[in-house]
């Protein structure tokens, strides 16, 4: 392979392609953490929306000549992803990605790489009678309209086998509104200014997560000590939002990631992407109430960029011992 094709973009492949199993391996022995109670998932329904890329110089015919010898047809794809989900003897997003990307490249030996993403389905137990109060239904679920968690694996072939070259796990669309107890001042006044400071404001974010592991096998859930949850993740945030007088999204989520290394030191980082979509004032005070009447912001929206590292963390720490020293 020449260098000028090492850099070609080539790839194609399948995308929506939504498998569903029952009753998959329960994933339990979860570290725990004091912000969640969060400890296992039972992986009754394990439900994913799939896409997936083959890669591979093979592949340059069939876009230069119309030459199919070699291509997988993306409905083969579909149904390799369908009928290998009924193999996978693991308990994670992230090894059943793993796996689907081995089987790809078993069987077809002109394939350099494989890169497969998934997004959760998730559902949620539904509740029903028992004696005086009520239980989750062990056969009833009900389609979840909260975040979802989200997985990328890409697995290359290699002279020694098969190697992880890309992996990341995260969550998407996690909304969170804080009625008070947020404050946006401070910032530059000048003739373009028409924003007001804010000293206590109600903050309404939306926020996408992503994470890597330092050792990418601490992520497959064989070792359940190591794994990090997609629910643990929320909870942290939760717990960092509840917590903080934030002045800014910008220190929200730096905390929040913070949190995130420090209790899962195994984890390299945490990327945010976040939206600001905080509602618009339409009646400040309310006679004999501490609340306010509120609408949908109107766009555009402001948004947030960040990775926290674990040099981060050392930074911190270092930074708040010389504060204390000081004290």
């Amino acid at each position: 392979m020449t260098a000028q094709n090492e850099n070609r973009t080539m790839f194609y492949g399948k995308g929506d392609v939504f498998v569903y199993r029952t009753f998959v391996q329960p994933l339990t022995g979860l570290r725990k953490i004091p912000e969640s109670s969060f400890t296992e998932r039972d992986n009754t329904i394990f439900g994913f929306n799939c896409q997936i890329s083959l890669k591979g110089e093979a592949f340059l015919s069939s876009f230069t000549e119309g030459d199919n010898s070699l291509v997988v047809a993306t409905d083969s794809m579909k149904n390799i992803i369908h009928r290998q989900a009924a193999n996978y003897q693991g308990n994670t997003a992230e090894g059943f990605l793993k796996f689907i990307c081995e089987v790809f490249l078993d069987k077809y030996s002109h394939i350099d790489a494989v890169e497969l993403t998934a997004t959760e389905v998730p559902f949620d137990h539904v509740l029903v009678p028992k004696g005086e109060g009520h239980e989750n239904s062990d056969v009833v679920y009900r389609c979840s309209r909260n975040e979802r968690a989200t997985t990328t694996i890409e697995v290359k072939r290699t002279p020694t086998g098969s190697k992880i070259v890309k992996h990341s796990s995260g969550i998407v669309d996690v909304h969170l509104i804080k009625v008070k107890g947020s404050s946006f001042y401070g910032f530059i006044q000048d003739e373009y200014t028409t924003l007001p400071e804010a000293q206590d404001r109600p903050l309404f974010i939306y926020l996408d997560f992503d994470w890597e592991y330092s050792r990418w096998e601490d992520g497959t859930g064989a070792d359940p000590e190591k794994y990090v949850a997609a629910e643990q993740i929320c909870d942290i945030a939760n717990t960092a939002f509840h917590e903080l007088n934030n002045r800014s999204i910008q220190q929200l989520i730096y905390h929040i990631g913070i949190r995130i290394l420090e209790r899962f030191p195994q984890l390299a980082n945490v990327q945010f992407k976040t939206n600001n979509r905080t509602w618009e004032t339409v009646v400040e005070t309310i006679p004999n109430s501490e609340g306010s009447v509120y609408q949908e912001p109107r766009p555009p929206y402001g948004f947030q960029g960040f990775v926290v590292t674990q040099e981060d963390v050392k930074q911190k720490k270092a930074a708040d011992s010389t504060v204390g020293a000081s004290r």
